[in-house]
């Protein structure tokens, strides 16, 4: 494991903490990315692909904020990084920070100093759940 791949998702992670979701530069052309759960749990193909996804799961949110709690260096070449967020429902109103289950994780594989592939997971035991892992290891 390169330590700069988890230099990589750090400075991902700094970019989004800041609210700054502007750049790509990190990732590969046919990159995979995924909401692996919540309302809309579904996958897309290349920077195109990502960028319309993530814009729309922005999009039913007012003041989306994001906080890493912690990365740790998975097998092979995958970060996963456990963060907190917090957000206001365009629709409902509902503050998400104020409930306990605003604990996510993302999973990125780097592949030649790119990311090839992100999993976004809003509840956190999911992502434990799909890496083999118990909330004490992860």
């Amino acid at each position: 494991m390169s330590s700069a791949n988890l230099e990589l998702v750090r400075s991902i992670y700094t970019a989004w903490e800041r609210g700054d979701w502007s750049s790509a530069a990190w990732a590969d052309p046919e990159i995979e990315y995924a909401m692996a759960d919540g309302p809309s749990a579904e996958t897309r193909i290349g920077l195109a692909g990502m960028s319309q996804l993530f814009a729309d799961w922005l999009s039913a949110w007012d003041g989306w904020t994001v906080t890493a709690e912690g990365y740790r260096e998975l097998d092979g070449d995958r970060v996963l990084v456990l963060f907190t967020f917090d957000a206001r429902g365009r629709a409902s109103g509902i503050e998400v920070g104020q409930m306990a289950g605003a604990r996510g994780a993302t999973v990125f594989q780097v592949r030649d100093g790119k990311v090839v592939k992100v999993a976004q997971y809003f509840d956190r035991a999911h992502a434990f759940a799909d890496l083999g892992l118990t909330p004490e290891a992860g």
